[in-house]
């Protein structure tokens, strides 16, 4: 098969859909074992083409990129208006594989998507406008168009099967794997004192300001690092003492930094999966997640679960998380380990042909 892959959101930092996107490709490339051909493509903004090379580098695909001015404008355009055809940019394929940021136009072939989370339709105020018109054209484009569907949960492809009506033989469950820089061994980060650490986007969804507030609840000298890009929405109050704010960071300083922690912490109000708990689990740290549904899956049955409004409920289980480290760490790690990029890609696959045979 000729494979054309949409990768246009490489061309922003590495967050929770463009970590899915590399990895899942890689997963593609691996699982396919030569025998198919993978186009990676992006109309992107003028920096773009740098950015997607740099984290594609290692993976073997053809990539083909195009410098846009006011390229999200002209991707939505593309999308809307339905022409030209991807074909006329990168040629033939058997199957052409877009992502949350367009639905792009085809003439033939197998039509599929990834599907991460239906946040905007469930919680639009949790939101940016752009987002809530961006990902509603394209769900509707995917239940409507697509053969081919893959969701990163069974809690995702549930939800897409009764909110977009989407019939099951056409979605199946792909779920995300930590990446290998996230693991065990290696140097810890070191803060001065003990610390907690969540990683997430500053957003309403990830439901910071409760977690400061179970933080400031267990009293003591831990400190709680917080990792995350800037976001939008009512912003957490971290200007404390005892709070470090670090901003983004690159994968290999954000290992080290599951690695020193005494507690990871996932306190999101919703998910699609949950990636960070598997990535803090494979660097042996004990994880305390939200107890709400979507995050079942990462979490299994090794995170202690707390209720994501109750700050009493959240401050427990930090302190039921260190009780139990040892026993935690070893169950988070054999857990994590369930998870693979290849799989991911094997999926996708099956996926493919499955679509072709109907």
């Amino acid at each position: 098969m000729r494979i054309a892959f949409d990768v246009s959101p490489l061309s922003h930092p590495l967050l929770g859909i463009g970590n899915y996107m590399q990895g899942s490709l890689a997963g593609l490339v691996e699982a396919s074992e030569g025998r198919h051909e993978i186009v990676a493509f992006a109309p992107t903004s003028i920096r773009g083409p740098e950015r997607i090379r740099a984290a594609l580098a290692g993976i073997d695909v053809e990539l083909r990129t195009w410098r846009l001015p006011f390229s999200h404008a002209l991707r939505t355009a593309w999308s809307t208006v339905g022409m030209p055809a991807t074909e006329r940019l990168i040629g033939g394929f058997d199957v052409l594989h877009f992502s949350d940021w367009m639905y792009p136009p085809q003439r033939a072939g197998i039509r599929a998507t990834t599907i991460h989370d239906l946040v905007p339709l469930h919680h639009p105020e949790w939101t940016t406008t752009r987002t809530r018109a961006m990902h509603g054209r394209k769900y509707r484009n995917a239940a409507a168009t697509c053969d081919a569907i893959f969701a990163n949960s069974e809690f995702t492809r549930r939800d897409v099967v009764e909110t977009l009506g989407v019939a099951p033989a056409r979605i199946r469950v792909a779920r995300p794997a930590p990446k290998a820089v996230f693991r065990a061994d290696g140097p810890a980060a070191d803060l001065g004192a003990p610390y907690l650490l969540t990683v997430a986007t500053l957003e309403p969804r990830k439901n910071l300001q409760t977690l400061i507030e179970a933080h400031r609840l267990l009293g003591g000298d831990m400190l709680l690092a917080v990792v995350g890009a800037e976001g939008w929405g009512e912003q957490p109050l971290l200007e404390d003492p005892r709070i470090r704010r670090l901003g983004y960071v690159p994968d290999e300083e954000l290992a080290r930094l599951y690695r020193g922690a005494s507690v990871a912490m996932y306190p999101s109000r919703f998910e699609g999966f949950g990636i960070p708990v598997v990535e803090a689990m494979a660097c042996g740290v004990p994880v305390v997640v939200s107890s709400h549904r979507s995050l079942d899956e990462a979490s299994g049955d090794v995170a202690v679960r707390a209720d994501p409004d109750d700050p009493g409920a959240i401050a427990a289980a930090i302190e039921r998380a260190v009780a139990q480290r040892e026993q935690l760490v070893a169950a988070g790690r054999e857990h994590a380990k369930s998870f693979t990029w290849r799989a991911v890609g094997a999926t996708f696959l099956q996926g493919y042909h499955e679509a072709g045979a109907r």
